[in-house]
């Protein structure tokens, strides 16, 4: 159903040459969108911008939203299918492009079947509904006599007419704007979403058929290089390119203030010219000072910030003054987002039109700052999304794509392949923000909760491309004539930035939740999943543990008692009914089990994990055989997929937990390759256990919320064997032995 299309016609099309018929409508421009539309129709109501019905008797369904490998197109297509009663193999998923499809923003943040598919739900039941009406007309008959099954409406006395026949005879009919009045199908009459059918994109994957960026193919491709400076800050003093001219198959060196680039006619020109070029440049010794790697806690709070209360509740009375007081202080390291492919993209100028093959995780924001960068009008930038290997938020194919670009802008009429070094992605992409955390709680005689007092210390994790006051892309910031970096946004709750999920989900009559905005940026930030709720719910959901054991309870029967929501207290039980839970079974200093909870952004998907580890106390290394998650997701689409989400962030909690922080010293990054910066490893990889609580409510999403429980529940069990608790994230085995000394 998808693929990376090569052919020349798709190339073509890509260069502006085949017209895209979509068109997308301002709120303006259609008046007051009804109280019930989903979100993404808002801006993108016509019809034929979601839903084409071809000559070949297939059915095109335009998503603004990005296949990353977390087999959303397979999920929009089963909706798609659904809706329309018409065969899931007739469906084809167009994602993400600025040529043709509906501008969805941004693919983050668990959201695509709650807002894609609400549009294409909306979307699909209405074309339904137009056809059955239009054959109603054809046949002369009250649509109480037809009925619509597999592409086709049939009358009561035999005749029948397919939806192509019918779209082919009337085609004004699918041109208007989709009102949103029609009710969609009960979750009862579905047959094809809640179904685990095979994912759409795995084929070529499993195959080695052309799937990535990275495979990308064009007639007359060149390829090219980005020589970067050695250190955040350092600028280009002196170049001597004579060299890299005279080497085989270079076509262009290219300078613009301190970007500098290389373009050769084969790949491996291209490298040989960057070795080249990088030994001819000069860069500065001056740069940004980056933090002290071993007091990270106290740079973090030494940085200048922006203070405000995102949650608050009881600050009129007093805490009882005779309750225990228990406080604790967390920190999460700096990570990066490990992707296994290098950040990838393909540009071509040709007739004034720039397009760029991305895979981005925005389009339309993309394509918005090229021309800005590019000096050019959005009309004349396109930008494709085309599957990278490997994304987890914002790496560095934005960054890449405006790379290619700026080559391209200099050999029009070629397109120009850019693919990073395994030194750039570790380098030059954004990075997760370290995070700290102080916590405060007060616990009543009976052991409740009666105060809780949090500070959270992070930089913005949202500073991706498309955002007001500036360009978000590396390149820009170093050209001749430099553009800013976007300030960071001000997120409101629930959704956050660094206090994404700092207010607990509990039930705590007084509390009061403090974000401290980093200003300063000494390491270049971006979102890694799940943005601030990873360190978030890490915090407090090891604290919770804290406190449990301060008011000698089972830490599940404790956070039930501060649990009122019964879909909460449902996965709760759940969870530790699968993992045979035992209330006050103790650690046996080398094994142990850890559980924890939370609701994703405190309004999206509502997981309960329980981790098994055993720890080698010789070597350091913390093991995870086992991990059993109890995850409410509201309606599924598609069990399989959401399975593979779960288990995905499960198996990255993992990695993050007990190996993966980027390092540096006071001028650089330090940590540029695979023993730098380590990752899980396949026989690591524990067994997982999935329990899905498959509810009629709205879709929620499954991409995220499953790694900030687990991290948390890991850190748990580690406590529970050793009765010795580690605070700073990751546990690398120099920790656990210092723990356990």
């Amino acid at each position: 159903m998808t693929d990376l299309v090569l052919s020349r016609r798709r190339f073509t099309q890509g260069l502006g040459i085949v017209v895209a018929t979509f068109a997308w409508t301002t709120r303006s421009a259609i008046g007051q969108a009804p109280p019930n539309l989903p979100f993404s129709l808002r801006n993108n109501r016509k019809l034929e911008g979601w839903i084409r019905l071809e000559p070949d008797n297939s059915v095109v369904i335009f998503t603004g939203k990005a296949e990353l490998g977390q087999g959303i197109l397979t999920a929009l297509a089963q909706i798609a299918a659904e809706e329309l009663n018409v065969e899931f193999d007739k469906i084809r998923m167009v994602s993400a492009d600025t040529t043709r499809g509906p501008d969805e923003q941004y693919t983050f943040g668990s959201q695509s079947v709650e807002q894609s598919g609400a549009a294409i739900r909306a979307a699909g039941t209405e074309t339904r509904a137009i056809l059955l009406a239009a054959a109603a007309r054809r046949f002369d008959l009250p649509e109480t006599q037809l009925k619509a099954m597999a592409g086709s409406v049939v009358a009561t006395d035999g005749r029948r007419a397919t939806y192509w026949q019918i779209a082919s005879e009337q085609p004004e009919i699918l041109r208007r704007e989709i009102a949103a009045n029609i009710v969609p199908k009960r979750p009862a009459d579905y047959r094809i979403v809640g179904q685990s059918i095979n994912r759409v994109d795995l084929p070529p994957k499993l195959t080695g058929r052309a799937s990535y960026v990275q495979d990308m193919r064009l007639p007359g491709m060149i390829f090219a290089r980005v020589v970067r400076p050695p250190r955040y800050g350092a600028k280009l003093m002196a170049l001597d390119d004579t060299t890299v001219r005279s080497l085989p198959g270079v076509v262009a060196v290219i300078r613009d203030g301190h970007f500098l680039a290389v373009a050769a006619e084969r790949e491996e020109q291209a490298i040989a010219a960057l070795n080249a070029l990088a030994s001819g440049a000069r860069w500065s010794d001056d740069g940004i000072s980056l933090p002290d790697m071993s007091n990270l806690a106290r740079e973090l709070r030494q940085l200048r910030s922006e203070t405000s209360v995102v949650g608050t509740a009881g600050q009129s009375e007093p805490a009882p003054p005779d309750a225990k007081r228990i406080s604790a202080e967390y920190v999460r390291s700096y990570v990066s987002h490990g992707s296994i492919g290098p950040s990838c993209a393909v540009a071509l100028l040709k007739d004034g039109h720039m397009t760029v093959w991305s895979h981005t995780q925005g389009a339309f924001p993309l394509r918005g700052d090229l021309a800005k960068v590019l000096g050019m009008q959005n009309s004349e930038v396109d930008v494709i999304h085309t599957q990278g290997s490997g994304c987890y938020g914002h790496n560095g194919a934005d960054d890449v794509a405006l790379d290619a670009a700026l080559v391209a802008r200099a050999v029009p009429g070629r397109p120009v392949k850019i693919q990073w070094m395994r030194d750039d992605e570790f380098a030059w992409a954004p990075i997760g923000p370290a995070m700290t955390t102080k916590v405060e709680a007060a616990l009543s005689s009976e052991g409740r909760i009666v105060d809780w007092s949090y500070d959270v210390w992070s930089n913005s994790h949202a500073m991706r491309p498309g955002q007001a006051g500036g360009v978000n892309l590396l390149a820009a910031w170093d050209l001749s004539v430099p553009f800013t970096k976007s300030p960071p946004p001000r997120i409101p709750q629930p959704f956050g930035d660094g206090d994404r999920n700092a207010v607990p989900p509990y039930e705590l009559a007084r509390k009061e939740i403090r974000n401290h905005l980093l200003l300063d940026t000494p390491i270049r930030n971006g979102s890694f999943r799940t943005l601030g709720a990873h360190g978030n719910v890490f915090t407090i959901e090891s604290f919770m543990d804290e406190l449990a054991e301060a008011a000698q309870l089972d830490p599940i029967a404790f956070r039930l008692a501060h649990l009122k929501d019964p879909r909460a207290r449902a996965v709760i039980e759940a969870a530790a009914a699968t993992a045979g839970w035992s209330a006050g079974a103790k650690g046996d200093g080398w094994r142990g089990r850890g559980f924890a909870y939370s609701r994703y952004k405190t309004i999206g998907m509502y997981a309960a994990v329980v981790v098994d580890v055993s720890i080698d106390r010789n070597s350091g290394i913390v093991r995870v055989p086992k991990v059993v998650i109890a995850a409410d997701i509201g309606s599924v689409v598609n069990p399989d997929g959401a399975r593979n989400q779960l288990e995905g962030g499960i198996v990255q909690a993992v990695s993050v937990t007990l190996k993966e922080q980027v390092t540096f010293d006071r001028r650089q990054i330090t940590s540029r390759d695979w023993a730098g910066y380590p990752i899980l490893t396949f026989p690591e990889v524990p067994s997982i256990e999935v329990v899905l609580m498959n509810r009629s409510d709205p879709s929620l999403g499954a991409g995220e919320g499953s790694l900030a429980p687990t991290s948390a529940a890991l850190a748990n069990a580690f406590a529970h064997a050793t009765a010795r608790r580690i605070r700073l994230l990751p546990m690398t085995p120099e920790r656990v032995k210092a723990a356990l000394a």
